[in-house]
């Protein structure tokens, strides 16, 4: 199947982060700035922090009457679990199916963070993979292997 390094390889290695002392509103602009579900919260050295979702908001925030500007990232974002480039795509849908992650963040041995891997990522290469031995294997029975 694959390590998450051959899914960065495809997507790509950009990060969208933000400091655990800005506030919930500002996370929420980047969110829709980008169009994007889920933030990587970094230190000044970009060291993976924690991560800062939609659905932290809607929990978070909305459902307990807090307000978004009034509030710091730092007190609503979530501590998940990262994986690294050589970590086995089945080992991530464990730990994103465990918990109902969406996102991972992947980082080095020095915890710094060199990607986020999401499950349409995970979905698209899996996809990916399937569609290519479809095409050997019809290449191989139609005679067109070398």
């Amino acid at each position: 199947m694959g390590t998450v390094h051959k899914i960065l390889q495809a997507k790509g290695n950009q990060i969208f982060s933000i400091r655990p002392e800005e506030t919930v509103y500002r996370a929420l602009e980047l969110l829709v700035e980008k169009n994007i579900g889920a933030l990587m919260v970094t230190d000044e050295q970009g060291r993976y922090l924690g991560t800062v979702t939609e659905r932290d908001y809607a929990r978070k925030i909305v459902l307990k009457g807090r307000s978004s500007k009034d509030t710091q990232v730092r007190d609503i974002m979530d501590t998940h679990p990262f994986v690294h480039e050589n970590t086995d795509i089945a080992e991530v849908m464990q730990k994103m199916t465990a918990r109902g992650f969406r996102h991972l963040p992947v980082v080095d041995h020095h915890s710094q963070l060199t990607g986020v891997i999401s499950i349409g990522d995970i979905v698209k290469h899996i996809i990916d993979e399937q569609q290519f031995i479809i095409d050997n294997l019809e290449d191989y029975i139609s005679g067109k292997h070398h």
